[in-house]
């Protein structure tokens, strides 16, 4: 029996010892940084990744998160304008490594609930007051960028900082959907009675300058025509015989003198005076 208790006895001294040994190491996960409390009491520097010793039953090692966390809210608010906007919002963050220690102490593990979820809440609403409900939409760049300084104002100090920040979705009420729609359709519709004016006018333009063509070419055809005509009749009523006198304005020529002064055979009977100056006249 007594060979039995020693026996017994080694080997429960034997588990102690190696509870005690394996208890003096700890290891801080990949991605993580562990924070070191003695008694309860939480040191300022922070583990890196590996393999650490620690007091048994005196120290313990939290380890913390420090790769990108995503946290996503939904949340309801009230435009400039007094419309209902609820909102998805996805927040890419990490801690910071050095501020470990310092988050661990100040909040806990439970710093998302605590810091992060009620800083979006927030600044969504307050940045949302600030711009129509119209204005949200057109200019949603804009509004996401100052929702997220606002955030990243109120989170940093803890040692949060923000990845990526994104506005998934932006929902109005079905009154204010319907108020768009309606506006959309009345802006389509002016844009298109719009054009159907300017494709008229040019049409209208178009016709007035066929019509103009086609004056003018019946003017030309009249004009044509009423020529035709003058000299059909001038002929019609010739006698066959030429102008007996024609004159140059300075000179007045007998053109039958000219023609009487020759033979039928184009021999000449006598050169007659066939030009006369004209007679002068003067401008009162």
């Amino acid at each position: 029996m007594k060979k039995v208790t020693k026996l017994v006895t080694g080997c429960i001294i034997a588990v102690i010892a190696l509870i005690l040994i394996f208890s003096c190491f700890s290891t801080v996960q990949a991605g993580h940084t562990g924070v070191v409390t003695t008694f309860g009491k939480v040191s300022d520097g922070v583990l890196s990744e590996g393999l650490h010793f620690k007091i048994p039953f005196v120290q313990q090692i939290v380890q913390i998160d420090n790769r990108v966390l995503v946290a996503e809210v939904a949340s309801s608010s009230a435009s400039k304008d007094l419309q209902t906007v609820s909102s998805t919002i996805s927040l890419n963050y990490h801690v910071n490594k050095t501020s470990s220690a310092s988050l661990y102490r100040d909040l806990g593990l439970d710093y998302e609930t605590k810091i992060v979820i009620p800083a979006i809440q927030e600044c969504v609403k307050a940045v949302t007051a600030k711009f129509t409900a119209e204005e949200l939409i057109v200019n949603r760049q804009s509004v996401s960028e100052q929702m997220r300084d606002s955030v990243s104002a109120k989170i940093t100090p803890y040692g949060l900082n923000i990845d990526e920040f994104n506005i998934i979705s932006f929902d109005f009420s079905a009154e204010f959907n319907a108020a768009i729609e309606a506006k959309q359709t009345a802006q389509q519709n002016a844009l298109k009675a719009e054009q159907d004016l300017a494709r008229i006018k040019v049409e209208a333009e178009q016709t007035i300058e066929q019509a103009k063509a086609e004056a003018e070419a019946y003017r030309l055809k009249n004009e044509e025509l009423t020529q035709q005509l003058i000299m059909m009749e001038y002929i019609n009523k010739w006698d066959g015989k030429l102008p007996a006198v024609v004159s140059d304005g300075t000179n007045i020529f007998d053109i039958g003198g000219i023609v009487s002064a020759y033979e039928a055979d184009g021999t000449v009977k006598k050169a007659p005076a066939t030009v006369t100056p004209a007679p002068e006249t003067t401008d009162e």
